[in-house]
């Protein structure tokens, strides 16, 4: 049940992408953080309040839901400001942003409930989020489509623009963030081997917050104040994890321009993260799964999740910056938009059966079963690299914006269909 308040925020957050994108084409992107930041406080500060677990849930959960649209839209935000050939390095440090939030909560909470109460986890999130507030006030809008919409407005003009992308009818938006991603989710391969992979990736990312805390207080009796000083390991994952990502793009990019196209190179370049995450993923399973025991120093499954972290982000980074690209804005916006969701979803499902994995399967094979899993998971970006363009190109969503390697041609379209 204590698993409860962690997996209910993240499947209120498992809505966002799909309601996300509609409100944020209606409205524009500042208005959108605006109403749901506060939202979010709101719930939070019942949850500090709350004084039964079922009202605890409830706002867990709507914070959650209410919260959820600032995790999508930021991916939008970056997307409107950043050139498409930096992909991979601004989404890098985008994930960073992330990683470094969950890795600092544990690590600055678990002194703070030592000294007060749990409560406090809830009002020290609500002081950040009034912050966060007071920032976002003064940025100013970034989604082309509203800037171009309140100008006319400004200038008492009327203005024509394409048809959104994310539709416009109840039918067409339904269409767009529902009936397409399950479509896809059983047609495209690719999108079937991205949303799969990335939803592993998530789940057992997720299960750290519980099965750390549990296995070090448990084999070498860590204090909560000491448990939160392990996720230091994390946090020097994901910054070398953005070291890594962004050097990669830089020589590839540099490397290997295509012909005629002076800002982009082959869109399968972007994988290069992966490729060498996915490695390191399947190594730190095992290695935190045959090394968390009394007979061994605490510190070396520390740095075996650490290692899991820079794997973790490298994989999350290089494979939704090839997706970003890899159809047209409509068919992008449905392939993200199935691999947010369900990515989100099994990362709440996994923390809740994971402590009961351990106990029944010890922690050597618990932790050997997503092993062999990610092993078989290697597969995957390498695929991608090989056959990308071929898969691609027999998409009967890779038309109409896209040419067979997969560089961009319109990018007003694509920085409004960047969501999730």
């Amino acid at each position: 049940m204590a698993v409860l308040g962690l997996s209910l925020t993240l499947f209120g957050i498992a809505f966002a992408p799909i309601t996300t994108p509609h409100l944020s084409e209606r409205y524009g992107r500042a208005p959108v953080y605006l109403v749901s930041l506060p939202m979010f406080a709101l719930f939070i500060l019942g949850a500090g309040y709350s004084k039964s677990f079922g009202s605890l849930a409830v706002c867990r959960f709507f914070a959650g839901f209410f919260g959820g649209p600032c995790l999508v839209l930021i991916e939008g935000t970056f997307a409107d400001v950043w050139s498409a050939h930096l992909t991979v390095t601004y989404y890098s440090f985008l994930s960073l942003a992330s990683y470094l939030g969950a890795g600092c909560a544990p690590l600055i909470l678990g002194y703070v409930v030592s000294a007060k109460s749990w409560q406090w986890t809830q009002f020290v999130t609500l002081m950040i989020a009034f912050a966060a507030y007071l920032f976002g006030i003064g940025v100013p809008e970034t989604y082309p489509r509203e800037i171009l919409r309140s100008r006319a407005r400004r200038l008492g003009h009327d203005i024509q623009l394409a048809k959104a992308e994310s539709g416009v009818t109840l039918s067409e938006m339904a269409n767009t963030t529902l009936i397409t991603p399950f479509k896809m989710a059983v047609s495209e391969p690719i999108v079937i081997m991205v949303t799969l992979y990335l939803a592993l990736n998530f789940a057992v990312l997720f299960q750290w917050f519980i099965a750390v805390p549990a296995v070090l207080a448990l084999t070498y009796n860590f204090s909560l104040d000491q448990v939160g000083l392990a996720f230091i390991a994390a946090l020097a994952g994901a910054l070398v994890s953005t070291m890594t990502s962004s050097l990669s793009e830089k020589m590839t990019s540099r490397r290997n321009r295509c012909p005629g196209m002076a800002s982009m190179e082959p869109l399968e370049y972007r994988l290069i993260p992966a490729i060498f995450g996915s490695v390191g993923m399947v190594g730190s399973l095992f290695w935190v799964g045959f090394t968390a025991k009394p007979s061994i120093n605490c510190t070396v499954p520390i740095i075996g999740t650490g290692v899991y972290v820079w794997a973790s982000m490298s994989i999350l980074t290089g494979l939704v910056s090839y997706i970003f690209d890899a159809y047209p804005a409509r068919g992008t916006l449905s392939a993200l938009t199935l691999m947010a969701t369900v990515r989100i979803a099994c990362a709440g499902w996994l923390p809740l059966v994971i402590i009961t994995m351990i106990m029944r399967l010890q922690g050597q094979w618990a932790y050997s079963v997503f092993g062999f899993i990610a092993a078989g998971m290697v597969a995957v970006p390498v695929i991608l690299f090989q056959f990308g363009p071929t898969l691609r190109a027999r998409s009967r969503h890779s038309v109409h914006g896209k040419d067979a390697k997969g560089h961009h041609i319109d990018e007003e379209m694509r920085m409004g269909s960047m969501h999730a």
